[in-house]
């Protein structure tokens, strides 16, 4: 996955516009001088990584090969037959064309 705060520089057009309380700014500007970098770098930097982070739960997985395995055989498994899953298929769809 690219990193974003890394790549080369390219023309910023998007604005993003927050509010924050008088001690966020003043934390947030302590670390971006403390980190040597701009208040909107910092910002923006810090909001990419974890925007990154959360994106990649949903959809980098972590499995032994066992783990794996077993992930598959239960994916093709087929699903136990109950009496409401018979009666529910049995009904016609609501989708169904009328005719």
């Amino acid at each position: 996955m690219p990193d974003i705060t890394t790549e080369p520089r390219s023309t910023k057009n998007q604005r993003i516009n927050l509010r924050a309380t008088e001690r966020q700014e003043a934390v947030l500007r302590r670390a971006a001088e403390a980190t040597d970098h701009s208040l909107t770098d910092f910002i923006l930097s810090s909001a990419v990584e974890q925007a990154q982070r959360v994106l990649a739960d949903r959809r980098w997985f972590s499995a032994t090969e066992e783990q794996y395995a077993e992930f598959l055989r239960l994916l093709d498994e087929p699903l136990p037959s109950t009496a409401k899953f018979d009666r529910l298929f049995a009904r016609r769809s609501r989708f169904a064309e009328a005719g």
